[in-house]
């Protein structure tokens, strides 16, 4: 049985019914006030929908999108076919001050909590107008709109389960070099960093993503590669180690099936130094925090693999793409 439990919000899951009824009478008798919901078709306002003939389960948001639609006042708006430009968002100390009256910094709350959960497809974009929070100019007022165009078309769309019985964890790892270079002003660091993005799946169904600016100047593409890669491995090694706990416990299979895990990388030097670790004048400057994962990479826990730019799955959380590739890469992550 696995319980999760969110506040006074708890999910139960286990291979028969009886078990959770039992559960739950020993609960009431300890005293504690319980209603059951049949089935679990919304939780924390997540939806989910099971199609039994697909065998598929449908995630989706449409209740918060709505009230994101209401907020910026864009019920009737014209939808977008993506959330961002294909240019960076920068600063604009010299723009003009934000014109609408909504509170930014709740739109980007909400935007948020949909990105982490259930779409993806904006975690990019959203993290970029999540940096001027305290001071927003009227272009990132602007780019929030062309996000809330862009859900006012997606509505009832979220992410797509369709999983696999491989017990396996593949992660796509992706950095964009120094992407805000003659955007932001050459006096701000912030002009020389470069961006992580990283999705991860087990059996086939998308679990944690996530795009952010990396903390370190980056001195070239393979740097910002490589960093990228550590840096998801920090999610994806402890990840593997509770995933594995969790199948243990279950006990669905004889025998228990082992976790393994893999990461995709488009960058060949980063690939290379990652699988044959070996320092040279060219990574000499990588702090040896970024060296955690050889041990498991030598034990095979971890394997790496070289992928070609087209089939690189995290390329949207790095960079805005041209509407074709942006939509590719979501029906491959999101099943739409």
């Amino acid at each position: 049985m696995i319980i999760f439990l969110y506040v006074d919000d708890c999910g139960i899951t286990s291979p028969t019914m009886s078990e959770i009824d039992a559960f739950l009478a020993r609960m009431r008798i300890k005293g504690f006030e319980l209603t059951k919901d049949e089935g679990f078709s919304e939780y924390l306002g997540i939806q989910f929908e099971q199609n039994t003939t697909s065998k598929s389960i449908a995630m989706t948001q449409p209740g918060l999108i709505n009230k994101i639609l209401k907020a910026t006042d864009l019920t009737t708006c014209k939808p977008n076919r993506t959330p961002t430009h294909q240019c960076g968002l920068a600063t604009d100390p010299d723009g003009l001050p934000m014109e609408e009256h909504w509170n930014y910094t709740s739109v980007v709350g909400m935007l948020l909590y949909l990105s982490t959960n259930t779409r993806p497809d904006i975690t990019f974009a959203v993290s970029q107008v999540a940096r001027f929070c305290s001071n927003p100019k009227k272009s990132h007022s602007q780019a929030i709109k062309m996000i809330v165009r862009y859900l006012s078309g997606t509505v009832n769309n979220g992410i797509t389960f369709s999983p696999t019985e491989n017990f396996k964890l593949d992660m796509y790892v992706d950095a964009d070099f120094v992407g805000l270079h003659g955007r932001e002003p050459q006096d701000n660091p912030i002009s020389a960093r470069s961006r992580t993005g990283y999705i991860i799946f087990f059996c086939g169904c998308p679990l944690m993503w996530k795009s952010q600016l990396q903390t370190e100047t980056a001195l070239s593409t393979f740097g910002a590669e490589y960093v990228a890669l550590s840096s998801g491995l920090r999610t994806l090694i402890p990840l593997q180690r509770v995933l594995q706990d969790m199948v243990n416990m279950l006990e669905h299979h004889s025998p228990t099936p082992t976790v393994h895990s893999e990461v995709f990388e488009d960058n060949s030097s980063a690939y290379l130094l990652a699988n044959n670790q070996r320092l040279s004048n060219r990574s000499l400057h990588l702090n040896v925090k970024y060296h955690h994962f050889w041990e498991q990479v030598r034990n095979k826990t971890i394997k790496t693999s070289q992928i070609s730019t087209t089939e690189q799955r995290a390329n949207f959380l790095t960079k805005g793409l041209s509407p074709q590739v942006f939509e590719t890469i979501r029906r491959y992550n999101q099943g739409w």
